[in-house]
């Protein structure tokens, strides 16, 4: 590959635009996916032509994770480099590692960029440099003066990592308000807040919400089109949870059954723990999917996501013990740990166990099957993590992540085809806070007749035991299977479905899957079904939000038999919970609540 600036001419390269496909290959660092070898793609070529047709000051550029960011910024900045409309670059990066990563794309191209940049003059050997959010934050005044003295194109990549906190935000400002071209480029600029993102234009719709507004789109359903992405299995684990909470009673829960939000988080995270059996069976299930995949895609790799270092490093022993290889593992974002994934990207082993830096920018297209092994729940870190299995490198590929069943996670599964802006006026849902005061009256009135609230407490727990137990299937938009145990016949149905295959082939498959399922199951007497042998469309996972209703439903009946009777509310729900059993309202299963609603209809028809 060429490059397109020569030394003797490093600020005068040669013309950009469809001749930098000759240069610069569509997705750095990998190499180029299916049909698109030599040339942009079609959507990096289309948001080119758009910049160049309007030459903005700022630019928002959406895509997709995979779908080839990196490329297009950098054919951009040499154009503008070549038509003497900047004369410097800066590179803004969430991580170090990242830092490097783009230092070493530019330089295929004769962009040189130094990532190890800290202050001072830069060598002239430069065309400019690559920072973190996190540098620019410490001294946004040297980023400004740099900015200033000459003209300069800044990147920003990932860029809602600017709205992390308010100081960055306002650093990003200060240090590159004078730029004279702003490129933003994100795969998601959705934000689980409402902290406003630097140089990103937000519009008020007819509701009066501001939404943020790009000016070049490129999602996931568009790039799964043009075979750009690979589509995404999700295999979803379900089983029982134990744990003792702080006050010593013992809590038992099953993933994916409803409950509240904090019993969600509480079982999820015994679900993660390493002391029990659904960590080490969802790995074992993951590893033989891996195999599976290998048989198509020979250094097709795998990575766990985990929640912090200690879960890590017992995940990583884990997949020692079953894989019997060595075990990238990746804690920080360390020059060591970006060496590791370096090495584990241009090497063919099986498994990366990695916390957070991993969940975002990093390509290692090898990656096939995923573990998604922590408790993080926002969509924002959902779709950054499932981005890292997506790259595609040739047609047919079929990435496969492992899930625990967890009602919001499901959720974000089902909606990858979504795209989604950065609301800066978070709009209430229907419903929400009405039944606020209600609820702060009835926890008194539970908590005057059940003793003394034990509040958070009561959820501080010690994991006593997990087990897992096959869930579903999630692909396009839809769910397949019946519940099996971990190594039965019919988990493995599932983990064998090959890893090169189209994707109308996928779903026949999975559809012929779970037929042959549902018929071993009506050949089997009925004293050996242990498990609920239902298909997945008709075992749908209630979330915290229909939890909610319920229970805002049961309280309107409990006002109303107040209002009837004269009776407290508390009373009310006593007796309610006295002649249906379980626990207080806010804890109380969905089945628990239905019973319960039930049984105060019964008294107003009978009563």
């Amino acid at each position: 590959m060429s490059p397109l600036f020569s030394h003797a001419d490093s600020l005068h390269p040669r013309p950009t635009g469809t001749s930098a496909a000759a240069h610069l290959s569509p997705a750095f660092p990998g190499r180029a996916p299916w049909g698109t070898a030599g040339k942009l793609r079609a959507w990096q070529q289309g948001a080119l032509d758009k910049y160049i047709e309007q030459q903005p000051r700022d630019f928002l550029a959406v895509a997709t994770p995979g779908a080839g960011k990196t490329t297009f910024a950098l054919t951009l900045a040499s154009y503008l480099l070549h038509n003497h409309l900047v004369q410097q670059v800066t590179v803004v990066a969430p991580t170090e590692h990242l830092k490097k990563q783009w230092a070493e794309a530019a330089a295929r191209i004769g962009i040189r960029l130094d990532p190890a940049y800290s202050s001072g003059p830069l060598s002239k050997d430069f065309h400019g440099i690559v920072v973190t959010y996190a540098g620019v934050g410490v001294n946004p005044m040297l980023h400004r003066n740099r900015t200033e003295a000459r003209k300069t194109l800044v990147i920003m990549d990932e860029i809602h990592h600017a709205g992390d906190s308010k100081s960055w935000g306002e650093a990003c400002f200060e240090a590159f308000e004078p730029a004279t071209r702003r490129l933003a480029l994100t795969g998601t600029p959705f934000r689980s807040d409402t902290n406003p993102i630097p140089f990103v234009q937000y519009e008020a719709g007819g509701d009066g919400i501001r939404k943020s507004v790009a000016d070049y789109t490129y999602g996931y359903g568009h790039a799964l089109a043009d075979h750009v992405v690979r589509p995404v299995i999700f295999l979803s684990y379900s089983g029982n949870m134990r744990w003792r909470t702080k006050s010593g009673d013992e809590l038992e829960a099953r993933l994916g059954e409803p409950m509240t939000k904090d019993l969600i988080a509480q079982a999820w995270r015994t679900a993660l723990s390493p002391q029990g059996e659904w960590i080490p069976a969802v790995l074992q299930a993951a590893d033989r999917r891996l195999t599976e995949v290998r048989k198509g895609i020979p250094d097709a790799g795998g990575l766990v996501i985990a929640t912090d270092q200690t879960v890590a490093r017992a995940y990583a022993r884990m997949l020692r013990e079953i894989t019997g290889e060595k075990v990238s593992l990746v804690l920080s974002d360390e020059t060591e740990a970006s060496k590791r994934i370096s090495d584990y990207a241009e090497g063919t082993s099986r498994w990366m166990v990695a916390v957070r830096m991993v969940s975002e920018g990093v390509d290692v297209p090898r990656l096939c099957v995923g573990v998604y092994a922590t408790s993080i729940s926002t969509p924002l870190f959902f779709a950054q993590a499932v981005g890292r299995f997506v790259r595609a490198r040739k047609r047919g590929e079929t990435a496969s992540v492992f899930l625990p069943t967890i009602p919001m996670l499901l959720g974000f599964a089902n909606e990858m085809e979504l795209q989604r802006d950065h609301v800066l006026d978070r709009p209430k849902k229907d419903g929400e806070g009405l039944f606020d005061e209600e609820d702060r009256l009835l926890a008194e009135a539970e908590k005057a007749n059940d003793g003394p609230d034990t509040g958070s407490e009561e959820f501080s727990y010690e994991a006593l035991g997990s087990e897992a137990v096959f869930d579903r299937v999630l692909y396009n938009a839809m769910e397949f299977g019946m519940q099996a145990h971990p190594g039965s016949e019919e988990e493995e149905d599932y983990l064998g479905i090959p890893g090169l295959l189209e994707p109308d082939q996928v779903q026949m498959l999975l559809q012929k899957r779970q037929h042959r399922q549902i018929q071993r199951s009506k050949a089997r007497p009925a004293e050996e079904a242990d498990l609920l042998e239902l298909p997945a469309e008709e075992r749908p996972v209630i979330t915290h939000q229909e939890l909610r209703e319920l229970r805002k439903e049961l309280n309107a009946l409990v006002a109303a038999w107040h209002h009837r009777t004269s009776q407290p509310h508390g009373t009310i729900h006593n007796e309610l919970r006295r002649q249906c059993g379980g626990p207080l309202t806010a804890q109380a299963t969905a089945n628990q609540l239905k019973a319960r609603i039930g049984r105060i209809r019964e008294w107003a028809t009978t009563g």
